[in-house]
């Protein structure tokens, strides 16, 4: 059987025959040493470095987090040749796979995010199948799950009329206990729960224009500014809110738009803000939003549906989601059937 890591091998190694590379950078293909950004931001690729035991398989994967324990976690849709329906498998912080859980999940594992909350750690997932929101143990026991907020209205309208028009994509926390629900894949509204699950208010809707979004597939608290983060995915742009009165919508404060083309999520490590994007980069930003590296840059791409050989090393195809590691490594995993994890390891 032809293992994901044989695979890239021989991949580096047809490309290594194939085209005039310089020996140096033939011989690094062949050992996997691609390195990526530029300046105090280069990366060491390690493409599928996470990788299913035999008898499971990852479908579209779509959501990555770690708990204190160093424990990784990835929410996928699972491949056709699984054996199990797990939608969410889990990892050690070394790679190496320890179990798997949630079959409720498979077709729509998608947001993952963990939280602690007064001192236990709890996993808040998104499923795009079932469109719901829920609230899990780290071993997978759901506590909880959300619909659509059917009765609620924002500026006087009803906005759902049935479960089946909303779609939760991510989800993000508040420091003060809130839940914020991006409904990235159904109507555009963001909204705002309590830490129990109670709905709450309605933040923003659908638009382009300013304090309004299109597709908010990923929002964050950015501690940075004190403000949340919507990935406006369709309008190609970050946007910040700061909260009002209650039952007020949220106000507009800035858009980011250089350096992005179809955000998806974030993740903050002290200064710096990541951004993996749907059009084939990772974009590492300042603490004044300046983009200071570009990851992987592989667009323009066609090879969503394409062979494993057909990806190049050391380049995306569609970023879905990504985090810091407790190591300072970043982990990315990508919206392709077959799925990919790819390591990022900071060059010293």
């Amino acid at each position: 059987m032809h293992t994901p890591r044989r695979a890239f091998l021989q991949t580096a190694a047809g490309f290594a025959a194939a085209l005039p590379l310089s020996n140096a950078f033939a011989a690094a293909l062949l050992a996997g040493d691609v390195i990526t950004g530029s300046g105090d931001y280069r990366y060491r690729v390690q493409h599928d470095w996470l990788t299913p035991p035999e008898g499971l398989a990852w479908g579209d994967t779509q959501g990555v987090t770690q708990d204190k324990a160093g424990n990784i976690y990835i929410a996928h849709t699972v491949g056709a040749s699984a054996t199990k329906d797990d939608a969410i498998y889990v990892f050690s912080s070394d790679g190496k796979f320890t179990r798997s859980m949630c079959p409720e999940f498979k077709g729509g594992g998608h947001g993952l995010d963990v939280r602690t909350e007064d001192g236990v750690e709890y996993l808040y997932h998104c499923d795009v199948n079932r469109r719901r929101i829920a609230k899990s143990t780290l071993d997978g026991k759901i506590l909880w799950e959300r619909g659509a907020p059917t009765d609620a209205t924002f500026n006087g309208a009803k906005m759902y009329a049935t479960q089946d028009d909303w779609n939760p994509t991510n989800v993000a926390f508040c420091p003060s206990g809130e839940i914020f629900v991006g409904d990235g894949y159904g109507k555009s509204f963001v909204h705002c729960y309590t830490k129990d699950g109670a709905y709450r208010e309605t933040i923003c809707g659908p638009g382009s224009a300013e304090g309004q979004v299109s597709q908010p597939h990923g929002l964050w608290w950015d501690d940075r500014k004190g403000l949340l983060a919507v990935a406006d995915r369709a309008n190609r742009r970050i946007q910040y809110f700061a909260p009002t009165e209650k039952g007020q919508p949220w106000k507009h404060v800035a858009f980011v738009t250089v350096g992005m083309r179809q955000p998806c999520h974030f993740k903050t490590n002290g200064e710096l803000l990541l951004v993996p994007d749907l059009s084939s980069v990772v974009t590492l930003l300042d603490k004044n939003n300046a983009v200071v590296a570009s990851l992987c840059d592989g667009d323009p791409t066609n090879l969503r549906g394409a062979a494993r050989e057909a990806f190049i090393p050391g380049k995306f195809v569609h970023p879905h989601s990504a985090t810091f590691l407790a190591d300072g490594s970043i982990l990315v995993v990508e919206w392709v059937p077959n799925g990919r994890v790819t390591r990022l390891v900071r060059e010293i």
